[in-house]
């Protein structure tokens, strides 16, 4: 093996490619981390007070990339106090690390808002036809209390803004580094050409594989999809299949906090299947982000 080679074409070029997102991303998680600090209580009191609109409301809330929404609504939901559609329309509308990824890449701003409104579109839409379901079937949880629920969550205690967005910069920027390496070391051993088609030998398997995939609490299933898609080795659907179920933390509270383990399994695979049926969806009415 050409380790000259190896080590510029995947150890190098990760490190350039990274280097380059790090400013993009100091500056994107700081505008979010004020906007969290600034307005994150009102925003979940707003949508505790939706009622009926918490589809809409959760759906366009949850755009905002970060995984203590998410969290949040799984609480809101154990006690009852949100719908299941509101909950399922904020997983579904969350994307994780995809936000400042794509901005970080130098995304042209008409693309990213095109994915944003789509995910938010689907997720507002599956969240009232979530609701509507469980109203035909008269399914109703029971109430729980909600500040017990409080007490016991484990909440990450934030130490102020330039804090969290350093904090988040740097672990982002640390799963970026690797994700980069791993996939340029594919590609520099198996070629991109054949790497896609490995990828995609069965048709639909790539949104299958992605949306169970994107079930993986953590930032590091939006960080690969993300960049498996912005590199051409997935489609743009194939990403969307598997950021529609990601919404990170959620998914740990949910099944922490909610002792329903049916109810949670119908919530995870209602996102899963949404993420299939909508990523292949996404294919053929020409989303991209390249």
């Amino acid at each position: 093996m050409d380790w000259k080679a190896f080590l510029d074409e995947v150890l190098l070029d990760g490190l350039l490619d990274t280097l380059k997102l790090l400013p993009f991303l100091f500056l994107t998680y700081l505008l979010m981390e004020f906007i969290e600090h600034r307005a994150s209580d009102k925003a979940e009191r707003f949508m505790q007070k939706a009622g009926a609109f918490g589809p809409m409301v959760g759906g366009l809330l949850g755009l905002v990339p970060q995984c203590g929404f998410s969290s949040a609504a799984a609480n809101l939901y154990t006690g009852r106090v949100i719908t299941t559609g509101t909950l399922i329309a904020v997983f579904l509308s969350t994307s994780d690390e995809m936000l400042p990824l794509l901005i970080g890449g130098s995304m042209p701003l008409g693309k990213v808002a095109l994915v944003l409104g789509y995910k938010a579109g689907v997720a507002i839409l599956v969240g009232f036809l979530a609701d509507l379901l469980l109203r035909l079937l008269h399914k109703n949880g029971e109430k729980i209390d909600i500040d017990e629920i409080c007490k016991n969550d484990n909440c990450h205690c934030e130490r102020g803004i330039l804090h969290s967005a350093i904090h988040h910069t740097l672990t982002i920027t640390l799963f970026v580094f690797l994700i980069t390496l791993a996939l340029n070391a594919l590609i520099f051993f198996l070629g991109e050409e054949r790497l896609g088609s490995v990828l995609n030998v069965v048709p639909g398997l790539s949104y299958i594989v992605a949306a169970f995939f994107g079930l993986i609490p953590n930032c590091a299933a939006s960080i690969a999809l993300t960049k498996l898609a912005t590199d051409g080795l997935i489609s743009t659907g194939a990403m969307l299949s598997g950021l529609f179920p990601a919404a990170g933390v959620g998914i740990l509270v949910l099944l922490k906090q909610n002792k329903h383990p049916k109810e949670n399994l119908l919530i995870l695979l209602s996102t899963v299947a949404t993420g299939i049926l909508f990523g292949l969806l996404a294919d053929l009415i020409g989303v991209s982000v390249v």
